[in-house]
């Protein structure tokens, strides 16, 4: 013999009768049910056509009460997003004076600046002259830097041949005798003066 859950699990697959409508049926009910269903076509196509009316109007509450709950945490979420805004819109303008008064100040700077830049730039352009100036100079100071080299080079190369010259004399001049070492050193002297 068959519990009431397993003739409600038949009810549901054979005739398509949801357990919830056979939950208020006694055992016996169930019994019964099955037995008339059985027994006349008829009644099983209009059980089985409230079956599926049924379930078609199950598929539309469920589809319709998932349509609610969206609608619902949508509205849960706009009202959120709405006092959101509220406050966003109530701080905006309690800052929007702090704003101009800080735009203002900005502004003056902004002119101060200008007039900095301006000045500046006049300086710039005062200083690129100048800077002008001293590479004009310095390219004539590298060029008489380079002169004074080679003539310093040559005045070297010079003193260089006198030194030799002189120690050459001055040996030469170890050699000789007294009356002899006068007229070299008078020679000497007048080669020096040139």
């Amino acid at each position: 013999m068959a519990s009431k859950a397993e003739l409600q699990t038949i009810l549901k697959d054979t005739y398509g009768i949801n357990k919830n409508i056979s939950q208020e049926l006694s055992k016996e009910s169930c019994e019964r049910l099955l037995s008339v269903l059985a027994q006349e076509s008829s009644v099983t196509e209009l059980v089985q056509s409230y079956g599926q009316k049924n379930a078609s109007l199950g598929q539309n509450n469920a589809y319709y009460s998932r349509l609610k709950n969206q609608a619902e945490r949508k509205l849960e979420t706009l009202k959120a997003e709405y006092h959101k805004l509220e406050d966003s819109i109530q701080t905006l303008e309690a800052s929007k004076t702090t704003l101009e008064s800080r735009r203002l100040q900005l502004e003056q700077e902004q002119v101060k600046l200008n007039l900095e830049v301006k000045t500046l730039s006049t300086e710039n352009e005062t200083l690129a002259l100048k800077v002008g100036n001293l590479t004009g100079r310095n390219d004539e100071l590298t060029i008489a830097n380079e002169q004074l080299m080679k003539d310093n080079k040559d005045l070297k190369n010079t003193v260089d041949k006198i030194r030799l010259r002189l120690a050459r004399d001055v040996k030469m001049l170890l050699k000789y005798e007294d009356n002899e070492i006068r007229k070299a050193l008078i020679r000497l002297f007048s080669w020096t003066l040139g």
